[in-house]
């Protein structure tokens, strides 16, 4: 018979209770920072974001997060820009969706920006001519067969 060494199983690992993410200070940029929008996320710990100096760039989720912060496509993150790679950066904070209210009433976030709203892109003009895409069938053909 083996021995349990260990404290507990998988739900005593799920059950941690990270309550101090509640009511935190917001942290804006510092240099070597850049604000992003996840457009998709690619697995493996990367994402896909556009930054707000117009850059896309591939993003790698830190171990500290890792299964820990659940990231979005749509959400707004903060970025830590790589020296040696400018299409690479490294996420460091997930905001809120409060959060990343606040920083676009600070002017952090620019005016076009699309907040909780899933992938930014044109929604707009799909829902205008949505009606071509329906197939409508006669009675009379039915009866038929």
């Amino acid at each position: 018979m083996p021995k349990n060494k260990g404290k507990g199983g998988k739900n005593r690992k799920r059950g941690k209770n990270e309550a101090d993410d509640e009511k935190r200070e917001l942290v804006f940029k510092e240099d070597g920072q850049e604000y992003a929008q996840v457009l998709r996320m690619l697995g493996n710990g990367r994402c896909e974001a556009m930054c707000i100096d117009g850059t896309k760039r591939l993003c790698h989720i830190r171990g500290k997060m890792h299964k820990k912060v659940w990231i979005a496509a749509g959400d707004i993150i903060l970025v830590g820009l790589r020296d040696y790679q400018d299409d690479k950066a490294d996420v460091i904070l997930k905001y809120m969706p409060d959060e990343a209210r606040l920083l676009k009433a600070y002017g952090e976030l620019p005016e076009n920006t699309r907040l909780n709203e899933g992938i930014t892109g044109g929604l707009e003009d799909e829902e205008e001519g949505g009606g071509d895409d329906y197939i409508e069938f006669e009675d009379e053909d039915i009866d038929k067969i």
